[in-house]
């Protein structure tokens, strides 16, 4: 942080300038002419949240692709078919058992086990060969999508979360002042804070264990020299199936909880590839720091462009990844 301070003072000023600005758009009470150009202050709030709490969706998502598409570089284009079907088999064991955390815990567990499969009859044979990984793992999206769509058919599940994550929690933000003086506090969903909550926490787990850890930085040695680690007695396809398998499960992981704050339907596979495709792009390949960044980008581009631009809001998503590609081509955090 200090060195970046004294190599970019100007940006270091601007950036803090710009926490400032924000900060008291949250927490100051709005003058007339404020509403009058932005609106009510709610709606701002309210879209803000919901951008963060979509981007740490979109992390939970990307950061199980950062590692196998940015940090492997196995091209699995099958990652958003693995979100949709560990929503369904968590949605399934959940239903059946009464318990959202079983559900959450078997779907992770069952799309890591069919990543580890997937790994050793797949990208083990066609290591090096993009185009023939493309390929095959569009073609695994395709049939996926058929059978989920044949044993779930159209129909749109969403889950019930745990009861005390029901209902919505005052957040010491005012909204506005009433007449009378009282002040009016937003309220919010606590379910998606609980979202936001548990985006950081992977995050930070993910980064401690690439970075902090002996097998991470097993993962890290055999991206850059994989015939140096293996001459040094690392069974490096064990690691990859592993690295593999976390990425696969963190997918089934996100479906449940994206589920749960939104809704399972066919469809919902493409969605979310895409979204992690320009999160990785966006962050930088191989940087969980880049995917978490890219992610609420995204996150807060689609949000405020449904409440403030609905007619071009989805150009703003793509409006970011061109800007970053033309500026900074290997993403954010991407090294060079």
């Amino acid at each position: 942080m200090r060195q970046f301070i004294e190599r970019h003072t100007f940006w270091a000023i601007v950036i803090l300038l710009a926490v400032a600005v924000f900060l008291w758009l949250i927490f100051a009470v709005w003058p007339e002419w404020l509403i009058d150009l932005m609106g009510r202050k709610k709606t701002f709030v309210n879209t803000l949240l919901n951008g963060l709490t979509l981007g740490g969706l979109y992390f939970l998502v990307a950061s199980g692709f950062t590692l196998i598409f940015g940090l492997m570089r196995n091209v699995n284009l099958a990652h958003g078919s693995m979100y949709l079907l560990g929503a369904y088999i968590g949605y399934e064991v959940a239903d059946a058992s009464g318990s959202w955390f079983l559900g959450l815990a078997v779907a992770f567990i069952a799309i890591a086990f069919s990543g580890v499969v997937m790994q050793v009859l797949v990208f083990r044979r066609m290591e090096g060969d993009d185009l023939r990984q493309t390929l095959v793992t569009i073609a695994i999206s395709i049939i996926a999508a058929d059978l989920m769509l044949a044993v779930w058919t159209g129909t749109t599940y969403q889950f019930a979360p745990p009861e005390w994550l029901f209902g919505a929690t005052q957040l010491p933000v005012v909204s506005v002042i009433r007449s009378s003086g009282d002040a009016v506090y937003i309220v919010y969903p606590i379910y998606r804070l609980a979202v936001l909550g548990v985006a950081v926490a992977v995050g930070i787990g993910l980064w401690l264990f690439l970075n902090r850890t002996r097998i991470g930085m097993m993962i890290r040695a055999g991206v850059n020299d994989r015939e140096m680690l293996a001459a040094s007695g690392v069974n490096v396809q064990l690691v990859f199936a592993l690295v593999f398998g976390i990425g696969a499960g963190l997918a089934g992981f996100a479906g449940v909880i994206g589920g749960t704050a939104l809704s399972i339907a066919p469809g919902e596979d493409i969605r979310y590839l895409l979204a992690s495709l320009i999160v990785v792009i966006v962050g930088g390949l191989g940087s969980v720091t880049g995917a978490a960044i890219g992610a609420v980008l995204i996150g807060l581009a689609e949000q405020f462009g449904l409440a403030y631009f609905p007619t071009y809001g989805v150009v703003l998503t793509f409006l970011i990844m061109v800007v970053v590609l033309a500026l900074r081509p290997q993403g954010i955090m991407g090294g060079r």
